[in-house]
């Protein structure tokens, strides 16, 4: 089977984006990833990235011969700018306009414009993320209509004909968890839920059945019930 070539995958080392990274590792016949440091609160999830990777190659030979190099990119613009609960000290809580305090303006507009920009240089056509409507907080910048409207004023401004990849969108969590499970079986599983960060406050003190967090900010409460719903789910077949 021929594969299309050049994918570069927004990796934080998270359960979403490692999900999306096994996902593109299936498709494309080459595969570079980027994460970014932006100044986040839980910024030990650029700690776990790299084991991530390594067992991510190590899962099978194919994947390893198309994991190519790996991005690191300083955007700590981001919290020098923002003032939100995912860049600061501070409780989570709704704000007047409908949204989390953990939602940080321009952020994955501005990831997305910079992967482009790597992306340009790399001679890679697609970017893969990990946004999502179905289980998400609410974030404008994770809506479809936003990604695609994105592609365009990229493809515009660059002369290119990048394609923005959101495997994710229409899932939810249970969805997601057996993607990964679709993808790579119960290694995957259990990598994302063993080595994945997603908790917004940093903590990983406490091995949960879904994962490392504090079990109560938005994203440990997200993934703990999808991961729930995705067990109850195996048991009922």
């Amino acid at each position: 089977m021929s594969l299309p070539d050049g994918a570069l995958v927004l990796f934080s080392g998270g359960q979403d984006s490692t999900t999306c990274l096994a996902w593109a590792l299936q498709r494309y016949q080459r595969v570079e990833t980027i994460g970014f440091d932006y100044g986040q609160r839980h910024a030990i999830e650029l700690s776990v990235r790299p084991g991530l990777l390594q067992q991510m190659r190590a899962h099978s030979s194919d994947w390893n011969a198309r994991l190519g190099p790996d991005q690191m990119i300083d955007l700590g613009l981001i919290g020098q700018l923002s003032d939100t609960a995912m860049t600061r000290d501070v409780e989570i809580v709704m704000q007047d306009n409908g949204l989390p305090n953990t939602f940080v303006p321009g952020r994955n507009l501005l990831f997305m414009t910079v992967a482009a920009t790597v992306a340009y240089r790399r001679g890679l056509n697609v970017l893969v993320g990990g946004m999502c409507e179905t289980d998400y907080s609410g974030y404008p910048d994770c809506r479809d209509d936003t990604m695609k409207a994105l592609q365009v004023a990229l493809n515009l401004g660059m002369a290119t004909q990048l394609k923005l990849e959101t495997p994710l969108m229409w899932l939810d969590k249970a969805q997601t968890w057996q993607l990964a499970q679709d993808l790579g079986g119960d290694a995957l599983v259990n990598m994302i839920r063993e080595d994945a960060h997603t908790c917004y406050l940093g903590q990983r003190g406490e091995l949960h059945d879904w994962g490392y967090g504090c079990g109560n900010c938005p994203a440990c409460s997200l993934r703990a019930r999808g991961y729930h719903a995705f067990i109850a789910g195996r048991r009922s077949v």
